[in-house]
């Protein structure tokens, strides 16, 4: 009777979290029992007119023989892991410091 998928359940990781504005692109890898499952969810929980639009398009666009495109589960950069994606090394020299044209300030040979 209860056919509403789970969140752990959904092709997309961390669905709920995702901005409205990246949605497109993340579904474009994902085929129509994937989309109807992401609708279905979306309807149970928070039937978002915006997201709810997005989703039946791209269901509309499969069913009229889109092909589904990119990876089946793409990466979400916009959701906070807690780890850097990238690591950071402490040795990254700044940009260059050049002196006002008067003179150096903290200089004391210099007239000011």
């Amino acid at each position: 009777m209860n056919d509403v998928p789970l969140h752990k359940e959904l092709p997309l990781p961390a669905y709920d979290h995702l901005p409205a504005g990246t949605l497109p692109s993340r579904i474009s890898g994902l085929d129509e029992a994937q989309i109807t499952q992401l609708i279905t969810y979306e309807k149970a929980h928070g039937n978002r007119l915006p997201i709810m639009q997005i989703l039946e398009k791209r269901l509309h666009d499969l069913q009229g023989g889109t092909v589904p495109r990119g990876p089946q589960a793409p990466s979400t950069p916009e959701v906070n892991t807690g780890q850097p994606d990238t690591p950071q090394t402490a040795n990254v020299p700044g940009p260059p410091i050049n002196p006002p044209s008067q003179g150096d300030p903290t200089n004391p040979a210099q007239p000011r």
